[in-house]
């Protein structure tokens, strides 16, 4: 079966390779919540979820975290149903973070563009502070400049998918990261 696979393609996950397993996710997770946690201990902590991707991450992480803390989320797109970025970011959201301490959780940190994207207009709100966490970090050159504070795992330039991670809206539910190249 070849991997340039359109969305109507039905792709056999259970015979892709699982690049990361879910107890490592789970294990993963785990640490980061106690990170953040002793990083904003005595402060609420406002979660913003970058959906789709994010919701099982921030799902699993929120559960991690002895803090108080609000969650919401905005929705933003650079793909398309695509494998690559289309360069062009599209963010919908109602949020006001003024004066709260912000986490912005998305699920996997690539091109940077997306991210670049959100933490710039989410600054404009004027939060107390800012900063980011990625479940994914892709190793590729040229990202966008951005600073994400808390990596789960830096994978190599593979077009991976589950744990929240799409193809076309696809294998969300995984709950490993399994390549689809």
């Amino acid at each position: 079966m070849s991997t340039d696979s359109s969305p109507e393609t039905e792709i056999d996950i259970s015979k892709k390779e699982i690049l990361i397993s879910s107890s490592e996710i789970n294990q993963r997770v785990a640490q980061l919540g106690k990170e953040i946690s002793a990083d904003y201990q005595g402060r609420e902590l406002h979660l913003v979820g970058v959906l789709n991707g994010a919701f099982i991450f921030l799902a699993d992480l929120v559960r991690q975290i002895n803090i108080p803390c609000q969650i919401c989320f905005l929705q933003a797109s650079s793909y398309k149903d695509q494998k690559v970025s289309s360069g062009e970011v599209t963010l919908m959201h109602n949020l006001d973070l003024r004066g709260k301490d912000v986490l912005v959780v998305e699920d996997i940190f690539d091109t940077g563009l997306t991210l670049k994207y959100v933490m710039e207009d989410l600054l404009r709100q004027k939060p107390n502070s800012i900063e980011a966490c990625s479940l994914l970090n892709k190793k590729i050159p040229n990202k966008a400049e951005v600073t994400v504070k808390y990596i789960g795992f830096d994978i190599e330039d593979r077009f991976v998918v589950g744990y929240g991670l799409d193809f076309a809206e696809r294998y969300r539910e995984v709950p490993h990261i399994a390549c689809l190249d």
